[in-house]
């Protein structure tokens, strides 16, 4: 007699090119249950038409929206793009899972808030992007929930990973070429891992327990005490990190002095916290040191 867990799941990841889609798309998961990664060669997001024969060709049980225009300064000079693949993009997928009775899970960001709270951001308190990545990343959250009957929003911060660029690959590679670094002390949030996050969206998907949640890993810390760690993580020791203001590093796009995203929805729901993100970091930095 079959079972219910016979059945295959299938799962489908935008944006499997990218930092977080890799991950997903790479993820060892249960044998009943199937994961799709489309890149952008198999799937623009942008087409609506295209979103729609895909969807309706695979016909997924849930599908996790990675794909993204994260490049956050970019979005500053290239709005109508933002908005292209933020927006316009996530309306084209949400569509194109509701025709198909799938789950949609939306990978959202702490740029929807404005980064002036002391405390950590609660799922429900008020949105005020101050960037156009933010303000997209917000104009998607409200596309999904008006298209999706069956939606997750997972709001989440300071990723990084085994695929793609990210800050803890930059400063490793920066520390090749010099022996002292500036980094700013006066933003403060929580370093997330991408197999944590993978994780965490794969579990998601196989329940019902719709809504918003934030997931980061546990802990806060300054971009300069992330750089400390990264380093005493990887044994250099002989490189120094001067702490410095934003003022001093003026970017295109502003950044949130306080991006810490609190997880009270995730316990609500059964789920345990995401770890301890230096736990996570020395994890990360002992996997990408043993493929060296």
């Amino acid at each position: 007699m079959n079972d219910v867990t016979d059945k295959t799941f299938t799962i489908v990841i935008t944006g499997a090119g990218g930092q977080l889609g890799q991950e997903l798309a790479r993820m060892s998961v249960a044998p009943h249950i199937r994961i799709v990664g489309l890149d952008r060669s198999k799937l623009d997001i942008t087409d609506a038409d295209q979103c729609k024969s895909v969807m309706d060709e695979l016909r997924p049980d849930a599908i996790i929206h990675a794909a993204a225009h994260t490049a956050v300064d970019r979005a500053e000079a290239e709005p109508d793009t933002a908005r292209l693949v933020n927006v316009l993009g996530t309306r084209n997928v949400a569509i194109a899972a509701e025709a198909v009775g799938a789950k949609f899970i939306f990978v959202s960001t702490d740029y929807v808030f404005n980064g002036k709270n002391v405390t950590p951001y609660s799922e429900h308190d008020a949105t005020d992007p101050q960037s156009v990545y933010g303000r997209t990343k917000l104009e998607g959250e409200r596309e999904a929930a008006a298209h999706c009957s069956r939606l997750f929003v997972v709001r989440t911060s300071w990723v990084y990973g085994r695929y793609g660029n990210n800050f803890v690959k930059t400063m490793l590679k920066l520390a090749e070429q010099r022996n002292e670094l500036k980094v700013v002390q006066d933003q403060v949030g929580s370093p997330t891992f991408t197999y944590d996050l993978a994780e965490l969206l794969l579990s998601l998907a196989q329940t019902d327990d719709y809504g918003i949640y934030h997931a980061s890993n546990s802990g806060i810390c300054s971009w300069y005490e992330f750089a400390k760690a990264i380093f005493e993580e990887a044994g250099l020791t002989n490189i120094r990190v001067i702490p410095c203001n934003t003022e001093e590093f003026p970017r295109p796009a502003p950044r949130p002095a306080y991006s810490v995203l609190g997880n009270q929805a995730l316990i609500d729901a059964g789920f345990k916290p995401l770890r301890h993100w230096r736990e996570a970091l020395h994890d990360y930095i002992r996997s990408t040191s043993k493929q060296d």
